[in-house]
């Protein structure tokens, strides 16, 4: 096995747990991967996994060198994409990665736009909660991020923003005599961004609602619809909702509050990814400015 193929072997053992699920994943027997670790271990001259119970687990040396992995697997992607893009931009790849509300509605028509102006670049999108996107353009899975807040010391360059308002929103029999402590309040998933200032917002008012957790934008807003409870959204991506009457704008003190959409390349970018870049803040319907 190449170098690469016995790092993506450990990748995958980390993500699966298990030698056999790194086996199906990578479409090779159990054997493959095996050897594949045995060789790596040979190589760093360290135990990278060690038995637990049935299964197999990495030690702290794999752990770490699995952090390594999956940044060589990134980089050496991103090199051949950007070799490929310099030589051809137009007919390159890029790979983007959005938290969930920017995946579900800012996504959509940028990629739309920029497709009908740039057939040939291919267009990979991971949609993800927070907490998974920015790690991957640390590993250089990504090469474009658009995401709320950006992490303090992220090694990324920051390329444009979007405005993006925050407002508590719920049926409209929900506006009479509103209380937000006496209502339930509707949870994105955890590690969403918009679920950690949720969290804020009610401990900042000093208010312990009952609540419940569910697994989307889309789902706690459906839920919201459906009168179930309140939640905190993005005004622009509720709008459809809130313009039909299906929900209203409750008053909430500390709202609406202002968090931005950002952009975010890698500090070394592909040509392709400059054509993305270059679009969208030439493109001003679109709603990016540059940083």
């Amino acid at each position: 096995m190449t170098t690469n193929a016995r790092l993506r072997a450990l990748v995958e053992l980390a993500e699966t747990g298990s030698v056999r699920g790194a086996a199906e994943r990578l479409v090779v027997t159990e054997s493959t991967v095996s050897a594949a670790i045995s060789a790596l271990s040979g190589e760093v001259g360290a135990a990278l996994i060690d038995r637990h119970g049935r299964g197999v687990r990495l030690t702290a040396a794999g752990e770490r060198y699995a952090q390594y992995a999956r940044r060589i697997l990134g980089l050496h992607n991103e090199a051949v994409l950007a070799a490929r893009g310099e030589a051809d931009p137009e007919n390159g790849s890029i790979r983007l990665a959005a938290v969930t509300t920017a995946g579900e509605h800012l996504m959509p028509p940028l990629l739309a736009s920029f497709r009908a102006k740039h057939p040939g670049v291919v267009l990979g999108l991971e949609v993800a909660p927070r907490r998974q996107v920015w790690p991957m353009l640390d590993r250089h899975e990504v090469d474009l991020v658009i995401a709320g807040s950006v992490p303090a010391g992220l090694d990324g360059r920051p390329r444009a923003v979007s405005p993006n308002t925050l407002v508590v929103v719920g049926p409209p029999d929900a506006a009479e005599g509103f209380d937000p402590a006496l209502v339930t309040w509707l949870l994105r998933e955890p590690g969403s961004g918009v679920r950690a200032t949720s969290l804020s917002l009610l401990e900042s008012i000093d208010m312990r609602p009952s609540r419940m957790t569910l697994g989307s934008h889309g789902a706690v807003v459906a839920a919201a619809v459906a009168g179930l409870g309140v939640t905190l959204a993005s005004r622009q991506a509720v709008r459809r909702e809130l313009d039909s009457g299906a929900l209203v704008e409750l008053p909430v003190a500390g709202t609406p509050l202002h968090r931005p959409w950002h952009v975010v390349s890698q500090v070394d970018t592909t040509a392709s990814t400059e054509l993305l870049v270059a679009h969208l803040l030439a493109h001003h319907e679109l709603g990016w400015q540059p940083v």
